[in-house]
This record gives C-alpha cells, structure tokens and sequence, in this order.
C-alpha cells in the first residue's frame, strides 16, 4: 500500500539493536518487492525464519486446460461447483493465462496449516461468509463484500465462522495496486477516485504467538505448492512497520462516477494488475440525459478479455445469469446486451446490480474443470429464436 503503518513494538532505528527481556535480540527481517527497491515493510520476530525443519513438494500449482477449440462466447455456472477443502485446497481454478487465474473456492475445512503464495499478490472476494483474516501482519475480520487484497509472501490463514463460505480467487504473477489515474504523484488516492484511504481496513489487532510445536507453512512458488516445517508458531512477530502488508476494501464502499449517457468501463475500475484490471459495478443511478440509453452498447474487445462474476442483484444487460454466475467474452468477437434489454433499460433510473469485472489483456484459457459447469446455450443466446 502507498501508505505507512506500524504495529506492535519496533525499534527506534531500522536495522540497529533490538533486545528481548532475556538479552537476546529479536530478529529482523525485511519484506519487500522488487528487489529492494519496491514496498516493503521491516517485521520483527522471536525466531529467525529461516529455521525450516524439513521441506518436501506437495504438488504442481498447473490446472489442466480444455483442448483447444472454436473461440467463443462462455457462462460458467459456478453455484454448481462443489463446496469442499479448505480456502486453499478446495480452489476450482476456471479461467487462466500467464498474467492471473480466477478461481471459485467455497471451502467447508479449516486451515490447519498456513499459506503462503510467493509469485505473486491475491485478492480473496468474499461473496459469502464470515470470519478473520490472519497473517504475520496481524488480523482483520472479513465479510460479503470484501476485497481481502493479499501481498506477495505474506503468511496467512483464514479462520471461517459457522455457515456457507465462497470466494472468488484471482491470483495474480504480480503486483496488485489502486489505479494509476487516481493516485498523486505521491500515491495518495485523490479527490477523483471512487474510495480513498479512508474507505481502507488495515491490520489492527497483532496476536503474538510463542507456540512451539510442529507448524507447517505451504507455499506456492515457481509454479509447484511445497510444505515447510518449523518447530515455532509463523505468527510470533512482535511489532512491524512499512507499507507492504495485507488491507480490506468492501465494494459498498466504492462510489460510482455516473455521467448523462453510459460510461465505459473503465470507470469502475478498482484495482489493477499485471496486464489485467479489476472492476466493480454496483448500485448506481443511471445516465440522465433525457434520450439516454442505460444499457451498455454492443462493442468489441480487441484487445482484451471480459470477465464479470454476478455477486447479486438483476444485471440489467443480460439474461440467464444467476448468482454466481461468470461470463466470458472473449477478444476477437463483439458482444454487448441481449435482445430487448436496451429497449427496456429507457426510463429506468437505476440499478441494484452487483458484480466483480475482470478485463485481462492477453487471452484466458478455460480449465476443464470449468467445463463441467459451463451452460452450452449461451453462445446463442442473443439470436431472436433463443429470445422469443
């Protein structure tokens, strides 16, 4: 984040002395990006966390691709996937390329271990469930709505309340950041942007934990999910400080930039990453010029790929989706409104939808397990026939 915070105890200057009770020295490590000269945050520790007991691979991170077909339009129905595993284990990746995966996981498991992706940042949406985030960086409860927005590295485990829990996964291969257009030259979000720092939940509550035992950290890197052992409990970090740590923002916070006729996408946009970007269209009133039509013109993506993943409400520009529901138009072919929606979008005033958009500017491929839940009729469904 492109701002400073600080928990726990730290010391007076980086890198100098910093002593325990006993006389011995807590240990210092810095956690940062881009090779020194990204964010980063300095951590303090009781043991040093190099002292990995054993190391073993647990298995390759590469989710199987369907074979290669017609390039079309899709709509997966992902209500239909399986609830199983834990927010780890239990992810269903559907659509991916070299830049970000997307992914399901509706986990009914406890984490008994913790987690750890080391190629690159996450963003857990919260579409159903409760419960707190926990990491080295402290903790932060969670709930619909939340963007859980997750560095490189950090060392998490989520801890889920009673009830359904479902997420959307996007794992990025980079840096996930606030957009570029809304930030000062000194990366405060400005007067434009649809949130600020103020709309921004940061770790409060640091838990230092002394425990020691076996504990195993499973870590995602270079394409493979390993299993690290330690004899001491991840969390013992008795203070840190920077501005590289893991941050909540809910959608109901994100305020709408609406406009006389349609806006273009980019509008909503929310976060932004590696040759991808994320947006968010929620509840908002619609154009207001006299002759407007609210519903989006048909267009084509020739240069990236749609993704929208209905979180609730009636989407105005389409059919057939349902809750949960994710679409996937493709570059290379136009798409836009069913038949009648722009008809029936005059007059209206606004919209209750809600849904997390994904535009990526290289091709997605879709996963096999996709497949399973993919709805056959939707590459016809703007024919007259399919509408009658």
């Amino acid at each position: 984040m492109p701002f400073y915070h600080r928990m726990g105890n730290i010391p007076h200057k980086r890198h100098t002395q910093f002593r325990k009770e006993d006389g011995s020295l807590y240990r210092e490590e810095v956690m940062g990006t881009k090779g020194f000269s990204g964010i980063q945050s300095i951590l303090y520790h009781h043991h040093p966390p190099t002292q990995v007991r054993e190391a073993k691979k647990i298995r390759d991170w590469k989710p199987e691709l369907e074979e290669p077909g017609a390039n079309r339009h899709r709509h997966l129905l992902t209500a239909e996937l399986p609830e199983g595993g834990d927010p780890v284990e239990g992810r269903i990746p559907l659509l991916v390329n070299d830049d970000v995966s997307l992914g399901l996981v509706r986990p009914t498991e406890r984490m008994d271990y913790f987690f750890r992706n080391s190629d690159g940042d996450e963003i857990l949406f919260v579409h159903e469930g409760e419960g707190e985030f926990q990491s080295v960086f402290g903790a932060m409860p969670y709930r619909p709505g939340d963007y859980i927005v997750i560095p490189v590295g950090t060392t998490y485990r989520l801890e889920m309340k009673e009830g359904p829990q479902r997420f959307l996964v996007i794992e990025s291969t980079g840096e996930i950041t606030t957009p570029k257009r809304y930030r000062n030259e000194f990366g405060q979000l400005m007067e434009h942007s649809p949130y600020c720092e103020r709309d921004i939940r940061v770790p409060k509550r640091l838990d230092t934990v002394l425990e020691e035992g076996t504990f195993e950290i499973r870590v995602k890197a270079h394409g493979q999910l390993n299993a690290y052992r330690y004899h001491f409990h991840p969390f013992d970090v008795v203070g840190w400080d920077g501005c590289l740590y893991p941050w909540i923002f809910n959608v109901e916070d994100f305020e709408p930039i609406t406009g006389r006729v349609h806006q273009p996408p980019p509008v909503h946009q929310t976060f932004a990453g590696p040759n991808f970007v994320i947006c968010s269209f929620v509840p908002r009133l619609y154009d207001y010029h006299p002759e407007a039509i609210p519903a989006p013109y048909w267009h084509s993506n020739v240069n990236s790929d749609e993704v929208l993943y209905y979180v609730k409400g009636n989407f105005m520009s389409r059919k057939g989706v349902r809750e949960g529901s994710i679409t996937l138009h493709p570059s290379g072919i136009p798409h836009g409104p069913h038949p009648g929606k722009p008809e029936a979008s005059i007059g209206k005033k606004g919209t209750e939808e809600l849904a997390v958009m994904i535009d990526t500017f290289r091709p997605l491929y879709v996963t096999r397990a996709a497949l399973k839940v993919e709805d056959p009729k939707y590459l016809t469904s703007w024919l007259p026939e399919d509408n009658a």
